[in-house]
């Protein structure tokens, strides 16, 4: 789940975590009173004025305000702690999160690192799975787990009050230091992500992405599936998660977010709960190989019966803490992020009405994540919008944005900022990803600044630095493979 996307997978809250949903915005809205909303408004008011100054003071070269003070701490097993005190709402969001994402899977066992991250609430410490449930819907807590291709962890929102806070957080610790993996579990959900796979399988999108990844990535677990595949699920054991979780779980990976009304000395024993208990190190954190770039492009077309061609062009991009970072944010803006402002936009739909939609992105992962150009359209069209997406694509590298695009892309996105912060979740969230990417503190603080002092000059550069059309892989579901001009035919995989 990467704050920015440039894009992540957001956190979600699992079925047995719905219980408590409804009770816990009881809780906030008539426990809190409104007294602790108008609070809460205010503190984010303030957030807002004192973002909105900062492009103002840029040219002033004002000191940097301190938007949200972030304390960083270490516990004493290791892990990293990251705290923003805030309290306006009696309400404490807190996660932990390690090093066990999809990434960290093999072709033998792709899938794992999903599965454990799954099974890790299905029943821990003595608790059963309906236990742990109750539990949290008794104290109108909400917990979820959280998984994308770098991360896996579990994420809590609690009231602070301390018998609530108490039960939740007791909860959590026992899931994350005792998840017992039952063998009945596992079973039910091998069953139910495979019939999952069985039906995504006859989806353009999914045939398309799929297709994409294995290209773009080749042998690096970038490329295996999330989720897994039918044959290597089938195989999964206990032992296998039980594995997987030693080995990526340990206290010394672990990344501690915290927002809410706790405080410091709270905040630290917290963290020390939460991480107590935990698998001891094996070693070294889990690192993940290089990615290689790509030798050459290569196009693909799959036929499917898809009234619409599906069409993806992709390539290795940047990682997280890439210096390109922003330069590239920014002028992706302009060529495909920023909906109807941008190029793509522009030249498929409004002048063409090649395509409802046409879109670009980077998603900087711990390593290179991919950057990647996405439409849909009919059928017969393809060739041609494949053909205005690659101009587009050459033009925009040749000479980056015009000055004027530049000033609305900024305009933007830092006007826009503050809404990305507008809310305890979503502070927490970015939280979570500076602590894990080892981004600078001041990050937030510094976000307006660094958008601000891009340049057109600097886009280009970037861009053609790091993106090259004669070494992206294109992908084609839909037409027969004798549509598609210039494609290669290729099997469903």
């Amino acid at each position: 789940m990467n704050a920015d996307k440039i894009s992540t997978e957001r956190p979600g809250w699992g079925r047995a975590e719905q219980a408590g949903r409804f009770k816990a915005i009881k809780v906030e809205f008539f426990l809190c009173g409104f007294a602790a909303l108008r609070r809460r408004f205010s503190f984010f008011i303030r957030v807002y004025l004192r973002l909105s100054a900062v492009a103002v003071l840029l040219a002033a070269a004002a000191p940097a305000l301190a938007i949200l003070p972030i304390q960083n701490w270490q516990t004493a097993n290791g892990a990293r702690v990251y705290f923003v005190e805030n309290h306006d709402l009696p309400i404490l969001d807190v996660s932990v999160e390690f090093p066990a994402g999809a990434g960290y899977d093999t072709a033998e066992k792709a899938g794992v690192a999903a599965m454990t991250s799954r099974l890790l609430n299905a029943g821990a410490d003595g608790m059963s799975e309906d236990e742990i449930a109750r539990r949290m819907a008794d104290v109108g807590a909400q917990s979820g787990r959280r998984f994308d291709t770098d991360r896996a962890g579990y994420a809590l929102r609690t009231l602070s009050s301390a018998r609530e806070r108490n039960q939740a957080l007791d909860v959590l610790s026992r899931v994350l230091r005792a998840p017992a993996f039952p063998q009945a579990a596992l079973e039910r959900e091998k069953v139910r992500v495979i019939a999952g796979l069985k039906e995504s399988d006859t989806r353009p999108g999914t045939i398309a992405s799929r297709a994409l990844f294995r290209m773009v990535y080749r042998d690096h677990p970038y490329a295996l599936r999330a989720s897994g595949e039918v044959d290597t699920i089938e195989r999964f054991t206990r032992a296998d998660l039980e594995a997987f979780y030693r080995s990526h779980y340990a206290a010394q990976y672990a990344v501690v977010a915290m927002v809410g009304d706790v405080t410091r000395a709270q905040a630290e024993a917290i963290a020390d709960q939460l991480t107590r208990g935990l698998p001891a190190s094996p070693g070294a954190e889990p690192s993940l190989p290089p990615v290689a770039g790509l030798a050459a492009g290569a196009v693909r077309t799959i036929a499917h019966s898809a009234t619409q061609a599906h069409i993806l062009i992709g390539a290795p991009g940047i990682s997280r803490d890439d210096p390109d970072y922003f330069p590239l944010f920014v002028g992706n803006y302009v060529l495909g992020g920023g909906g109807f402002a941008s190029r793509l936009i522009e030249e498929v739909r409004q002048k063409r009405g090649l395509a409802y939609s046409a879109y670009s992105y980077f998603s900087p992962l711990q390593r290179e994540g991919p950057f990647v150009i996405g439409m849909q359209t009919q059928r017969d069209q393809a060739g041609e919008a494949l053909e205005v997406v690659r101009r587009t694509l050459r033009e925009f590298l040749a000479g980056g944005p015009t000055g004027q695009e530049l000033r609305a892309a900024k305009q933007n996105i830092v006007g826009g900022f503050p809404l990305r912060i507008d809310s305890n979740r979503k502070i927490h969230d970015y939280l979570s990803v500076i602590g894990f990417y080892r981004l600078p503190l001041s990050y937030l603080e510094d976000f307006a600044g660094n958008v601000e002092r891009v340049t057109v000059s600097g886009i280009r550069d970037a861009f053609q630095r790091r993106v090259d059309p004669e070494r992206m892989v294109t992908v084609v579901v839909g037409p027969e493979p004798a549509q598609s001009a210039g494609a290669e035919a290729g099997q469903k995989p």
